[in-house]
């Protein structure tokens, strides 16, 4: 969808000399960034909360540490794999096409 929303910066940025592949790379790029921080903030409210609630019950919280660091990286590999198509598509667009739109 946010290449549909997006033609026009597209267009734009391949009228300007941007080749595909540093659309292809900005669309990639974005995508992991958000799906890396969604996982980060994923992670740390639910540390947070089985902190908290341990505390409140006056429990020991365990967390196991390959959860903490693997979420993250899930989080980017999903963004990553989100984003294969849409970067695609946007690769494939005519500079003439996006600014017409």
């Amino acid at each position: 969808m946010a290449v549909l929303e997006r033609t026009s910066e597209i267009g734009l940025r391949r009228a300007l000399g941007a080749r595909g592949r540093h659309i292809t790379t900005q669309f990639l790029t974005e995508s992991a960034t958000l799906g890396a921080l969604g996982g980060l903030v994923g992670t740390s409210l639910g540390t947070l909360t089985v902190v908290g609630v341990a505390i409140a019950r006056d429990w020991t919280p365990v967390i196991h540490s390959m959860t903490v660091t693997t979420a993250p990286a899930i989080g980017l590999a999903t963004g990553l794999l989100a984003s294969l198509y849409p970067a695609w598509r946007a690769f494939r667009i005519t500079p003439v096409e996006a600014l017409r739109r």
